[in-house]
C-alpha cells in the first residue's frame, strides 16, 4: 500500500478474528484504509459487523491479528502501552454514543483531562479548554457538572474533550446516536464546522444516513470487507 504523504492514517492488511469454541470467526479481513488531514469518513454496515471492532483497531484500542495501523508516521502495535497512550493522547481524539464526561468534574475539567493527562500546565490547560468550549457555544457553562448539562450540551462537551489538543484524527462511533433529531442535526453542523475550523480528520461509525451524507467518503463493512459506496451514495442507493 503506497502511503500519501498528506495521510494522517493508515492501515494495511488489517485482520481480526476471535473464537467461538473450535470454530473461528473472521471479523476483519485484510482491510487497507488511508485517512487524509482534513477528510471526513463514514463507515457503514450492519450491527455486528465489525464496525467498532475497526474503529477500535484505528485507535489503538485492541491489536490486530494481522496487518498494522500507522498514526502520524508511526505503527501503534509496538509501541509499549505507555507510548501509545501518549501517542494516542497526542494525535487522536474520540467521541462516543455516549459522552463517557467524569461526572465528579465540571465541563471545564473534563475538557482540560486530555492536556492534564500531557502534563501541561494547568494554567495553560483550562485556558485552552475554555477556549474549546467557547468553540462548541458552552464557554458560559464551563461550571456545569455533566449531570446539569442537557445530553446535547454534554456531547458536545465530549466533542470539545476530543478537539482540545487538537489532534490529527477524531474516532466516532455513532456521536449523534443517542440524541433527539435536532439535536443530533445541532451536534453533526458543529462538527462540520470545527472540521473545516480545524482541518481535523473524521472517521465516524454511524447507522445514520444524514451523518454518513455529510462525509466526504463513506465506506461500508461488509462480511469483513471493506468497501467505497460514496458514488452509490450520492445516487440515493448507498445508504
Amino acid at each position: 500500500m503506497t502511503t500519501d504523504s498528506t495521510a494522517v492514517m493508515h492501515c494495511d492488511n488489517l485482520a481480526r478474528h476471535y473464537r467461538q469454541g473450535i470454530e473461528r470467526i473472521d471479523v476483519l479481513k485484510g482491510l487497507s484504509l488511508e485517512v487524509h488531514s482534513g477528510e471526513r469518513i463514514a463507515i457503514i454496515g450492519t450491527s455486528g459487523s465489525g464496525k467498532t471492532t475497526l474503529l477500535n483497531l484505528l485507535g489503538g484500542l485492541d491489536d490486530p491479528d494481522e496487518g498494522f495501523v500507522n498514526v502520524m508516521g508511526a505503527a501503534l502495535k509496538p509501541m509499549s502501552e505507555s507510548k501509545r497512550a501518549r501517542w494516542r493522547n497526542q494525535h487522536l481524539g474520540f467521541v462516543y454514543q455516549f459522552h463517557h464526561l467524569l461526572g465528579e468534574f465540571s465541563a471545564l475539567e473534563n475538557v482540560a483531562m486530555p492536556l492534564l493527562v500531557a502534563k501541561t500546565p494547568v494554567a495553560e490547560a483550562k485556558a485552552l479548554a475554555l477556549e474549546m468550549l467557547d468553540r462548541v457555544g458552552l464557554g458560559a457553562r464551563c461550571d456545569h457538572k455533566p449531570s446539569e448539562l442537557s445530553g446535547g450540551e454534554r456531547q458536545r462537551v465530549a466533542i470539545a474533550r476530543a478537539l482540545v489538543r487538537k489532534p490529527a484524527c477524531v474516532l466516532m462511533d455513532e456521536p449523534t446516536g443517542n440524541l433527539d433529531p435536532v439535536t443530533a442535526e445541532t451536534v453533526l453542523a458543529l462538527l462540520m464546522s470545527l472540521n473545516r475550523e480545524l482541518a481535523i480528520s473524521f472517521v465516524v461509525v454511524t447507522h445514520d444516513a444524514q451523518v454518513a451524507a455529510r462525509m466526504d467518503r463513506v465506506l461500508s463493512l461488509t462480511e469483513g470487507c471493506l468497501t467505497d459506496v460514496t458514488e452509490s451514495r450520492s445516487m440515493g442507493q448507498g445508504l
